[in-house]
């Protein structure tokens, strides 16, 4: 007969079988899901019924939980039901049938992805110093105490907050790229010796592909930054060019305003307002690119967070 923990694992192998083709975050989920609540219910019920064979209980509580393509379903349903709120998903698409598109290049600023992947670069520059200065504090730190008597629990909590802000980001992800993560974090089985629990943090893809997006982050930060602050103020400066324009004429300053020896030159009035409104053109063009570049980058940004922060 099969362990416990034989039939534990022969039920998550089914209920990712029955979940292919579903997204990634959605299987890490479930299978999460499934594994704290077998585990917990067996440990409940071992303690309060001494007397019967663990195998026997659990094969009971998989029985109540639901065969694997029944919960496969329910999370392919949850799933169609509540879409992230930016994603651009068929069921989304069904939801907003009845409500106004955005087509053509202006219509970018009325489409909330674009505005997400705007803020998250904006704001990337302090999440990517963030995560560096950790990354690296924290593998220095428990590299160079590991020879201590402390360095195995501070290598530990190292290694679980690398786990947690890899959560936490893929949170902010979602919300503000649309990509759907994972909701819960990953299920640690409690009943295993703490020298496996250690070994599986250890080696565990989870902790260094979470460690290398954490690395990778500041460049990337730095270059999101740095492009969008640039071009947003140049396309915006320009965009405003009438403004400062009119405040100029009104005030009796000649404009373009060029001295060769005895020649002075000045831009005309009529001439001043045409350029400026052509400068405005092109400022608004700007910035309108922006946007569809935040719209673009906050898309392949969520590719890759999922890539590095959602397990297989």
């Amino acid at each position: 007969m099969k362990t416990t923990d034989e039939l534990i694992h022969s039920y998550l192998s089914d209920l990712k079988a029955a979940l292919r083709g579903a997204d990634k975050a959605t299987i890490q989920d479930a299978l999460a899901d499934a594994e704290e609540h077998l585990r917990t219910a067996l440990e409940n019920e071992v303690a309060g019924n001494e007397g019967g064979a663990d195998g026997e209980i659990l094969q009971n509580i998989i029985a109540e939980y639901g065969e694997p393509e029944e919960i496969a379903q329910a999370y392919r349903s949850w799933e169609a039901a509540l879409p992230p709120a930016l994603a651009d998903t068929p069921a989304a698409r069904r939801a907003d049938s009845a409500k106004k598109s955005y087509p053509g290049f202006f219509g970018v600023f009325a489409d909330p992805r674009a505005w997400g992947g705007l803020v998250y670069m904006l704001i990337s520059i302090i999440t990517g110093t963030l995560y560096f200065s950790w990354a690296v504090t924290g593998l220095a730190t428990s590299l160079g105490v590991m020879v201590l008597i402390i360095g195995i629990p501070v290598t530990i909590i190292f290694l679980l907050s690398f786990r947690g802000i890899a959560f936490l980001e893929g949170r902010l992800v979602e919300s503000l790229l649309g990509e759907r993560m994972p909701r819960r974090a990953s299920f640690t089985d409690s009943s295993l010796p703490w020298k496996e629990r250690l070994k599986a943090l250890l080696l565990g893809k989870a902790t260094w592909l979470s460690w290398i997006y954490m690395i990778l982050m500041l460049p990337l930060g730095v270059i999101y930054f740095s492009f969008m602050v640039t071009f947003l103020a140049l396309g915006l400066g320009l965009a405003l060019t009438p403004v400062g324009t009119i405040v100029v004429l009104a005030m009796g300053i000649p404009l373009g305003v060029v001295q060769s020896g005895n020649y002075i030159w000045s831009l005309s009035d009529p001439g001043a307002v045409l350029l400026s409104l052509l400068f405005c053109g092109l400022g608004i063009f700007i910035t309108t690119g922006c946007m569809h570049l935040a719209r673009w980058v906050g898309k392949v940004h969520g590719k890759f967070a999922k890539a590095l922060l959602v397990s297989d």
